[in-house]
């Protein structure tokens, strides 16, 4: 294979084939950011106590039948607990006031009747349907963990399946699949079940991300790659994560929340007549004159000539898994990107699925939580213009961490600094995120890029997994995750720096051309 650069040079570098191409892919990114995240409203957690089933007690007692207790500084009515309903009828029955009694001297009991759930902020969620709470509260974490999980399988499957069917088909495949998974998890009558499609729904949609992230890096001109990895796809997916609180605020059950969801995706159906297949995967397939074809109707819409031969003829290879990890250079280049992909995972989903336990309003919060991104992928854009990105990214996850380990130092009145300093932290991660997808796109060779990227993005999923239990070891200790997370960021920052530069290099075509950059390094 040539420089496909070079080749295609003739097509110039912001003509409208491209500037439509890029407006189309990053349309595609909205949906992603409106998906990744509706966990955050759909299992979320409201205010509950014990249900009283007796419709013989005074209000009095129906209230003094909750014991209070001490969360995080704070007296509240215990959501896990009650006194004996029996007592309580009996003292009820001898004309007893709340007033007269030592409620203390009562014994508790669980909730054996089920609970009450507050319908002030959500009207239904999988928590209250099916009651998520007390001794099933860790059912939460799964059910969220389950979509990385698919994560995990879709970033394995997705590189496999985009290498041998085309990058265009299995991005459409999954767009499709994710429509039709969500539409079914809406219709879920048990919790098994809907861990089993979210699951599934994990699997299609971050096929989907990276199948049109890869797409968009092989298809799009030189100087508009930077700005869809980067400003283009993120700050798309940033405004569709910022749509998301006010669709789950007009639309407060889950169920129906789903179905929206779902239904937005039919805008993308025009697309498969206007985005081609990549020329540079054609190209490694050895189907030349296709790849051709794509650049000649390139040229007519850039208004330009194109050659008579854009491309000669060459032998080409398969690629395998195996191939990412076969020599001593590639694997020590693969192996240091699981690491920061995991631990920036870890960081960007356990602060965005730690918005609903944030005080305050949760749809507001989430939504300041995405807009916190857009600074974030603005500035990732202009740094990565002239700076190099393997001590950019260093310092973002520095700036992630740091953010992090300072919050165990602010008093417990200074809520909104803490909440400033996780925003902060949140910002740090998203310009990590940013650049790391930018960074190891830069890495792999255009015939290992799609397997590449999927293997650490399978790699990252291990982080995005245990996201959710790490929140929820807040539960315990509440500056214990933000602890756990800072460490593992900045150790993750150290490993960053062994990693070769990739600033003012050429877009490697084949595995040769990655080793020879190393050697050279």
């Amino acid at each position: 294979m040539g420089n496909y650069d070079e080749d295609t040079a003739f097509l110039g570098q912001k003509g409208p084939f491209f500037v439509i191409l890029f407006f189309l892919l990053n349309a595609v990114y909205i949906s992603t950011g409106l998906h990744s995240l509706y966990i955050v409203f759909v299992g979320a957690s409201p205010s509950h106590h014990c249900r009283i089933a007796d419709g013989n007690l005074s209000e009095e007692w129906l209230k003094a039948s909750i014991p209070n207790e001490t969360v995080n500084g704070k007296l509240q009515p215990s959501q896990c607990w009650r006194y004996s309903l029996e007592t309580v009828r009996k003292l009820s029955a001898l004309g007893y006031s709340p007033l007269e009694v030592n409620l203390t001297d009562i014994s508790l009991e669980t909730c054996v009747d089920g609970w009450s759930y507050s319908t002030d902020i959500y009207h239904s969620t999988i928590v209250s349907e099916w009651d998520l709470v007390c001794d099933s509260e860790w059912r939460v974490p799964f059910a969220s963990s389950t979509l990385y999980m698919g994560y995990l399988l879709g970033s394995l499957v997705s590189g496999q399946l985009s290498e041998r069917f085309g990058r265009r088909k299995v991005f459409f495949m999954s767009l499709v699949a994710e429509a039709l998974v969500i539409l079914a998890q809406s219709f879920s009558n048990s919790w098994l079940l809907f861990c089993v499609l979210y699951f599934f729904v994990g699997t299609v949609q971050i096929s989907l991300y990276i199948t049109a992230f890869v797409l968009g890096s092989e298809v799009l001109s030189k100087s508009l790659r930077v700005f869809f990895t980067t400003l283009g796809a993120s700050l798309h997916y940033c405004i569709g994560y910022m749509v998301l609180p006010w669709i789950a605020f007009a639309v407060r059950d889950w169920r129906s929340l789903l179905r929206v969801l779902s239904g937005l995706t039919v805008v993308y159906i025009p697309l498969w007549w206007l985005i081609p297949e990549s020329p540079r995967w054609l190209l490694s397939q050895g189907r030349v004159l296709e790849a051709e074809a794509i650049m000649r109707e390139a040229a007519k819409k850039n208004k330009v000539s194109a050659p008579a031969v854009i491309f000669s003829k060459s032998e080409n290879s398969k690629y395998s898994v195996l191939d990412v990890l076969r020599t001593r250079d590639i694997r020590k280049t693969t192996f240091l990107c699981f690491l920061l992909w995991m631990a920036i995972n870890i960081g960007y989903f356990g602060l965005s699925l730690n918005t609903s336990n944030l005080s305050g309003d949760p749809f507001l919060n989430c939504f300041l939580s995405a807009l916190t991104e857009v600074p974030a992928y603005m500035v990732s854009t202009l740094l990565l213009k002239s700076c190099p990105p393997r001590p950019v990214l260093s310092a973002f996850l520095v700036i992630g961490g740091g953010f992090l380990l300072l919050l165990q130092l602010i008093p417990e009145s200074l809520h909104t600094l803490a909440l400033a300093l996780e925003m902060a932290g949140k910002f740090g991660f998203t310009m990590s995120f940013t650049v790391v997808y930018i960074y190891t796109a830069e890495l792999y060779p255009t015939v290992l890029r799609n397997l590449g990227i999927g293997m650490c993005s399978s790699a990252a999923r291990i982080g995005s997994i245990t996201a959710p239990y790490i929140i929820f070891l807040g539960t315990f200790n509440k500056y214990l995750p933000y602890i756990l997370m800072g460490s593992l960021t900045i150790a993750s920052s150290i490993a960053n720096m062994f990693l070769p530069e990739t600033l003012g290099k050429v877009l490697p075509e084949t595995l040769e051309q990655m080793q020879k950059c190393k050697r050279k390094k």
